[in-house]
């Protein structure tokens, strides 16, 4: 069976028992449509360098070599003057809390045992880049703004990769 047909979207009508999907529900993918990791491959994205690096344990982005933008997220092409033109560069992997949340209720699909939970917005220190992400290391309740996190990657449980930040325990 191929990726795409593996990953088909399954609407509530369509749910299916199969050898794949039996288990406790826990145990089970869920439908595409409600995976909030993108499929990572060359076959499936022309950012597939981005997990590629991410496996490397290193966070990256697009630079345009025409205007010299740095984009975030990585694109193809520059937002700006439209090029395709772009390098890779990698990001520092440190930066500060500017803002955090903490999901207590009405996790998306697959986070649920996972409540409570944090996310927030990190500034990346040396760069003019704001991300988006979750947080752990410690519980929401003794974070703070401005506080040190590093980023890292972490697979998502099917070998996929995707970035965090970790707040420092000490």
């Amino acid at each position: 069976m191929s990726a795409p047909e593996a990953r088909r979207t399954q609407l509530p009508s369509e749910v299916r028992t199969t050898e794949d999907d039996r288990g406790p529900p826990e145990d089970r993918r869920p439908p595409f449509l409600l995976d909030f990791y993108p499929l990572e491959e060359t076959a499936f994205t022309r950012l597939s360098r981005f997990y590629d690096r991410l496996k490397e344990g290193r966070l990256s982005t697009t630079r345009c070599r025409a205007d010299g933008l740095l984009m975030w997220p990585p694109r193809v092409a520059c937002p700006r003057c439209h090029g395709e033109e772009v390098d890779w560069v990698d990001l520092p992997m440190a930066g500060s809390l500017y803002a955090f949340s903490a999901v207590l209720a009405g996790a998306p699909l697959g986070m649920e045992r996972d409540v409570p939970f944090s996310v927030g917005l990190v500034d990346l220190e040396g760069a003019p880049l704001r991300l988006f992400g979750r947080i752990v290391g410690k519980p929401w309740t003794e974070l703070a703004i401005g506080e040190r996190v590093e980023a890292e990657a972490f697979d998502v449980g099917d070998g996929r990769f995707f970035y965090r930040f970790r707040a420092s325990t000490g």
